[in-house]
């Protein structure tokens, strides 16, 4: 039985939710579901924009023919190849033979990759700005490169102010019934899940995102439709500018994100005094266990925060597995433009302070603080004082000693007059006044 949800007259979701995938891709945790996106357009030529993963195709397919019903499908609209979007293509190739399939040059050479299709579908190659009009709407086609694989793209529809996104302002969850982001309460239940799609998925390529966020600035925008997650009709402007800082990489909060790694935990009361001192201070700390933890929530933590404090002890002459895991990972998602801080431990040498500094050294703008904590063993009553000097370096490195700030994007102002096209009309006459 289909279960379908209106986007707007014309345009009808037709995606699906799965709650039993336990791994997003074999790496990311999902617990809470995620959902795959797919957009039907009803116009004087019928559009659906890309397909779902096979978890959810055979719901998908009673979807598409329920919208339709009884119309053909004249054009299926590739924005991306994963096969979380694209499984289904062979699938919808066969109900409806007579579509015609919209993708660029590298989406067509990978649906060979992908399919051994009997007979080839007809194919419409688009550049970048080319359009297709289906009757009243118009579809205008950017090129989105490693946003997050080298063939995506987005498409823009001028009459219905429509952007599908792509993998771009995604986020894990089930959908649960509901269709806008506006129905949910977005900060308190899946902002932080935003944060964590978006640096482990896309984290890598902030300059490609900026690229794209640049494209898409001379856009008026009534509806944003990512292919995972909620469609944004309310309050446009505050998600972009969460996409503005992330792909800046510009903490969204001052604070420490403490990660520790502990054997027998006394490198873990050490984190745990130091949490203590520096909320004493006036400080947020946010803390994270690396052996417990998944590191996409520690990475999506470290997306967030201004300070960054690794603790860790030595182990077999290195870095203790799970925090050199992390560290490997963050370095790879690209971190930057964050002060960071070091607690070393071991029992006969150690280490692991210097050599975690050296996987971040490669690290844009990051800026180390010497004030490492050494232990050897256990931490000592005399060696207070080293932590006390940490955590006065680190407040003194923090603007206003780490205060709340205002939430980013809740204010108009916050965001960069370079995407003003983005914000609903409302809030455009506030910025001109």
């Amino acid at each position: 039985m289909y279960c379908i949800k209106k986007i707007t007259r014309d345009l009808t979701w037709v995606g699906g939710d799965s709650r039993r995938l336990a791994m997003f891709e074999g790496v990311y945790s999902v617990p809470r579901g995620i959902s795959y996106n797919s957009y039907l357009l009803k116009d004087n030529k019928t559009v659906l924009f890309d397909t779902v993963d096979r978890a959810v195709s055979e719901l998908f397919f009673e979807n598409v023919k329920h919208v339709l019903d009884g119309r053909a499908l004249d054009y299926l609209v590739i924005h991306h190849m994963e096969p979380d979007h694209s499984a289904s293509i062979a699938g919808i190739v066969s109900l409806y033979p007579g579509v015609k399939i919209i993708c660029n040059a590298k989406t067509a050479a990978m649906i060979k990759q992908f399919f051994s299709l009997e007979k080839c579908p007809a194919m419409e190659i688009i550049k970048e700005g080319s359009v297709i009009e289906t009757g009243l709407h118009k579809l205008r086609f950017m090129m989105a490169p490693m946003v997050h694989w080298p063939e995506v793209m987005i498409t823009y529809d001028e009459y219905g102010k429509t952007l599908f996104s792509a993998d771009a302002f995604g986020v894990f969850g089930a959908l649960n019934g509901a269709i806008f982001a506006d129905e949910v309460d977005f900060d308190r239940d899946f902002l932080d899940e935003s944060r964590r799609y978006y640096a482990n998925i896309v984290g890598k390529y902030g300059a490609q995102v900026q690229t794209m966020l640049k494209k898409i600035c001379g856009l008026e925008v009534d509806f944003l439709c990512p292919l995972h997650g909620f469609v944004w009709r309310e309050d446009i402007g505050y998600y972009v500018d969460k996409y503005i800082r992330w792909s800046k990489y510009m903490p969204e909060e001052n604070g420490v994100m403490i990660a520790y790694a502990s054997i027998y935990g006394n490198t873990e009361n050490a984190a745990n005094i130091i949490a203590c001192r520096l909320r004493d201070a006036g400080i947020r700390t946010d803390m994270f266990d690396v052996s417990v933890t998944p590191d996409s929530e520690i990475i999506a933590s470290a997306f967030k925060w201004s300070h960054l404090l690794f603790a860790s002890t030595t182990y077999n002459a290195g870095i203790f597995v799970s925090m050199d895991n992390l560290l490997r990972e963050l370095a790879a998602h690209n971190i930057q433009n964050r002060t960071v801080a070091f607690v070393q431990n071991g029992s006969w040498l150690p280490a692991s302070g210097k050599l975690m500094r050296g996987v971040l050294a490669g690290c844009r703008n990051i800026t180390f603080l010497d004030e490492t904590v050494n232990i050897k063993s256990s931490l000592k009553a005399e060696q207070l004082e080293d932590i006390d000097n940490l955590v006065r370096a680190l407040a003194a490195s923090m603007p206003e000693s780490g205060k709340a700030e205002e939430k980013a994007g809740s204010d108009t102002a916050s965001l960069p007059t370079a995407y003003p096209c983005l914000l609903p009309e409302t809030e455009k006459k506030t910025m001109a006044a």
